[in-house]
């Protein structure tokens, strides 16, 4: 069958001046990762820790990272572990692979850098899209259970704010509620205010808006205000129109400029042991004390710090004792074993604890995850299976996934 290749940007850099500038070097350079050489060499040339077409840059830039068009469209769901990396549209709903919605919902497709709870609480933008931890959209993933957001079809009010599920304004761009992601490339999908294609990012915050071939697009985006100044990032406005003001704003946090530091480490926050524990929201983010992200990972260096931290943990369902007490004991919605950080834990007596109380053992539990069976019917076999990959149990699966 035929085959056609539309590429998302026909550009190639680099290389393509060696013959006028001299004999080319041996190896790839060290320090960029945007064209087909160094997007196809199996190495992480510019040290993001993201090799060729898993680099945001190379899907950019590269012909090597585009989609394959086939004679005859196939509209069919795009939902499993291979159509998600096959770099085919499908479903036929503008987006591909890692690009569509659909397989970004799908914690198994690996589709997001930054979606489990250690991902979500090392201070790093692991997958690069310039928001850190819980400010990431992949953030809410099911497995996530340290930022309190709202996950859309579990009947759950996760970030207790009294609304459950689709009734919450944070699930608009769910497709649990029915939303209906379109593409967000013209003027007019890129100024509306909303996330057209769902996926965590609106308008010029959008890399289809931002790195838009369209020259009114990317004249639309160029000119928008920014947030990098301490006036923008001291006036109470949403300058940039990102959803996020002020010190709340990654562009403010992040411009290193020594005045808006001072500014923003003078704001009222939830960043000392008092703060962390007097039962009030202080920094008005819809958290207390420690289910506050701020309490628990990310204090600024102070001498109550480890205290704080001691304080918090000591309040966490991390023990054996905790984990089989019926209790909810960090208040989460989730008892015992049925949360996260019992069910995932890494200490071998909460391990035991919770794998007594489903009757399994661990020997049964690696059987099941390497019989080729899809045992519990999500559509997911052994490995593929995050029941299995993010077991901490589980050793037949060991850096098979993601990696």
């Amino acid at each position: 069958m035929s085959q056609v290749i539309r590429t998302l940007a026909g550009v190639t850099l680099g290389f393509g001046l060696a013959a006028a500038c001299g004999p080319a070097p041996a190896f790839p350079l060290y320090g960029y990762e945007a064209d087909d050489v160094n997007c196809t060499d199996f190495v992480d040339n510019d040290a993001d820790e993201l090799i060729d077409c898993d680099d945001p840059d190379c899907i950019a830039y590269s012909t090597h990272c585009g989609e394959i068009i086939p004679a005859f469209d196939q509209n069919i769901p795009e939902d499993t572990v291979e159509l998600c990396h096959d770099f085919v549209d499908n479903d036929i709903n503008g987006q591909f692979d890692c690009g569509d919605p659909q397989c970004r919902d799908i914690p198994e497709t690996c589709c997001i850098l930054e979606n489990t709870n250690e991902a979500c609480s090392n201070g790093l933008d692991d997958d690069q899209n310039g928001f850190t931890d819980c400010a990431d959209f992949g953030c809410r993933a099911l497995f996530v259970d340290v930022c309190g957001l709202e996950i859309c079809d579990d009947n759950f009010d996760n970030d207790e704010d009294g609304l459950l599920d689709c009734d919450d304004p944070d699930c608009e761009a769910d497709t649990a509620c029915g939303f209906m992601p379109s593409a967000e490339d013209t003027v007019p999908t890129c100024s509306d205010g909303i996330d057209n294609d769902g996926n965590g990012f609106t308008d010029c915050q959008d890399n289809a808006c931002a790195m838009s071939m369209n020259q009114a697009v990317a004249e639309l985006c160029a000119n928008l205000p920014s947030e990098d100044n301490f006036e923008a990032c001291s006036n109470g406005i949403d300058d940039d129109n990102n959803g996020f003001t002020d010190c709340d704003d990654f562009s403010c946090t992040m411009a290193m400029n020594q005045a808006i530091d001072q500014y923003c480490a003078d704001q009222p926050g939830e960043g000392t042991f008092e703060e962390c524990s007097n039962g009030v929201d202080d920094d008005d983010n819809g958290f207390t004390d420690c289910d506050d992200f701020s309490c628990q990972f990310d204090m600024p260096a102070s001498p109550d710090e480890q205290m704080t931290k001691d304080y918090c943990a000591e309040r966490g369902e991390n023990t054996a004792e905790k984990c089989s007490n019926g209790i909810d004991d960090n208040n989460n919605g989730f008892i015992d074993c049925e949360d996260f950080s019992c069910a995932q834990a890494d200490d071998p007596a909460v391990q035991a604890v919770c794998q007594e109380s489903i009757g399994v053992t661990v020997e049964e539990v690696n059987e099941k995850c390497s019989d080729g069976e899809d045992n519990d019917g999500d559509g997911f076999i052994d490995c593929d299976d995050w029941d299995c990959s993010y077991n901490p149990v589980v050793t037949v699966c060991d850096g098979l996934l993601c990696d």
